[in-house]
């Protein structure tokens, strides 16, 4: 008879066993992956990642949710029915809204987590269709119209599509990191919420729920070495792929989870060009429709990171709750911090699921 450890045990393995799927949208294949048993949450990657990059988030997480992730159109294993071309947010959110049809149990509304790029297809799907979700966690979404200087920030993204294009993946980050660096770079390389905020975004901002999270900051202190760091970190997915694929070869030894990370960051890598040419600028530059967003506030919670308040994606994050008048809540780490603490993330997202 199996022991109370065993049973626990085989019910751990139960509960993150993976279950793929595909599913056809309007253009393109999707692919999937389910982990978990109970209420819906879908995790949006961003950037140019696919459902691996949340392997350790849903594993974790898969006591409480079923926990969706998948690869969004165009990249690795989702494929498109044509040409690649420019991507927009309301095309992903749709794909977002699909799979919660498809998936949520008894048709109820889901939890949503997206981080940078798919932040804002997060946010999207809540002002199209907030029907579909219970609450939207928004972790740093770069929206450069929501910043003090809108062109500043245009220009730092379209420099880095133009670097693409004319030196290649490897020239492009390295010109992200330095637009996003708070110590230079193309845009002033710094966004700092300026001390009192402006009375457009206070008349904005009405009373702030807690539910493990909090009222957006007025001021920002001045960024760290280690906010750059994190950026720079963000930006250096050629070398993180290659010192994975380096640990993933050292030996026959290497366990499943370590070349499980390896692979998905060879598949970040080979995605990178689509989000480089198609994705980056169309996103970044998208403008989000406040006023649906205001009326679904309560549902909608915005991430900042510890560690990157003074660079350009908080800047905008912040901004946008004080607009819209949402809740805020603050996440381990800095821009990537999902990747640098996945742990210590995950924590903060249960709390600020829970709340």
């Amino acid at each position: 008879m199996p022991t109370t450890d065993e049973t626990t045990a085989a019910a751990t393995v139960a509960a993150t066993a993976v279950r793929t799927g595909r599913l056809e949208a309007p253009g393109a294949t999707l692919h999937y992956e389910v982990r978990g048993r109970g209420p819906l949450l879908v995790m949006v990657p961003g950037g140019s990642a696919d459902a691996g990059i949340y392997d350790a988030l849903a594993a974790g997480l898969a006591d409480r949710w079923t926990v969706v992730a998948f690869d969004p159109r165009g990249y690795s294993r989702s494929t498109l029915h044509g040409p690649t071309g420019e991507q927009l947010p309301g095309t992903h959110s749709e794909d977002v809204a699909r799979l919660i049809e498809l998936l949520s149990p008894d048709g109820a509304p889901a939890a949503v987590f997206g981080s940078s790029s798919s932040a804002i297809v997060a946010l999207d799907l809540l002002s199209r269709r907030p029907g579909l979700v219970g609450r939207v966690v928004a972790h740093e979404p770069p929206l450069v119209e929501l910043l003090p200087d809108p062109a500043a920030g245009r220009a730092v993204f379209a420099a880095v599509q133009e670097s693409f294009l004319r030196d290649g993946v490897e020239a492009a980050m390295a010109t992200m990191a330095a637009g996003l660096a708070p110590a230079g770079g193309a845009g002033g390389g710094r966004y700092e919420v300026a001390t009192g905020a402006d009375e457009e975004s206070r008349a904005a901002t009405g009373p702030v729920e807690d539910g493990g999270a909090t009222a957006p900051p007025q001021e920002s202190g001045g960024a760290s070495e280690a906010e750059a760091k994190a950026t720079a970190k963000a930006a250096a997915t050629a070398k993180a792929a290659a010192e994975a694929t380096a640990r993933a070869g050292a030996g026959a030894g290497v366990d499943a989870v370590a070349a499980a990370e390896a692979a998905t960051v060879r598949r970040m890598m080979a995605n990178l060009p689509v989000f480089l040419e198609h994705v980056l600028c169309s996103f970044s530059g998208h403008v989000p429709d406040l006023d649906a967003l205001r009326a679904a506030a309560p549902k909608l919670v915005v991430g900042v990171g510890r560690d990157s308040r003074a660079l350009l994606p908080a800047v905008a994050a912040e901004r946008l709750a004080q607009r819209v008048g949402s809740a805020t809540a603050e996440f381990p780490g800095g821009h990537v911090g999902l990747m640098e603490d996945p742990v210590a993330f995950g924590a903060r997202l249960r709390e600020v699921l829970l709340g």
